[in-house]
């Protein structure tokens, strides 16, 4: 996996992985082989999604393709007072190469001087958590697929010698179809040794 510290300039946005995405297309020109970057002044910031120790996620569309994403701002200043900024980068360098169904998309990220943000996959119905919080249970075949998509997410993850380390209600969420998205990849490792 190639490092995301690698020409890291703020106001400039990285590339998460190979494939080009949505996002990254409204990032190059192909008429040009100049790049222009992405800024928080590409998006149109809605309401928030949710809120971290770290920072905070915001529904979000970017101006130009209007593609819908979860913005996640993170403030450099707590992750630096925290001491995880190796944390950080591990998660966007592990997140971005990963590519399944059911794991959310880390379609790319930036950075400024003060905050870091992450273009995520949205996922419209929100965490497994708050789900199980207003049914108290789930049916059988409910319950069933949410296991099927787990563990083939797992598998997928665990073929490309990454352990996730952090599986929880909080951290699966649920996209439009109700399907389970693996996210969070904060605790995650990625081991190339692994059999």
């Amino acid at each position: 996996m190639s490092s995301p510290r690698a020409a890291v300039q703020p106001g400039r946005a990285q590339p998460a992985g190979e494939a080009v995405t949505a996002a990254n297309q409204t990032a190059q020109r192909p008429s040009s082989p100049a790049v222009r970057h992405l800024t928080v002044d590409d998006f149109e910031i809605g309401r928030p999604l949710g809120k971290g120790k770290f920072g905070n996620v915001y529904l979000a569309r970017l101006k130009e393709s209007h593609f819908i994403v979860a913005l996640k701002v993170l403030f450099k200043s707590q992750i630096e007072k925290e001491g995880l900024e190796h944390q950080l980068r591990r998660e966007i360098e592990i997140q971005a190469h990963l590519q399944h169904p059911n794991i959310l998309r880390l379609y790319n990220y930036f950075h400024d001087a003060r905050r870091v943000y992450l273009i995520l996959e949205y996922a419209p119905r929100g965490e497994l958590y708050k789900e199980l919080q207003k049914s108290e249970k789930l049916d059988e075949q409910r319950t069933a697929t949410i296991i099927e998509e787990l563990a083939d997410a797992l598998t997928y993850c665990h073929e490309k010698k990454v352990i996730h380390r952090d599986i929880k209600p909080e951290n699966l969420l649920l996209g439009l179809r109700g399907e389970v998205k693996i996210a969070d990849f904060g605790w995650s490792v990625h081991t190339p040794s692994l059999r």
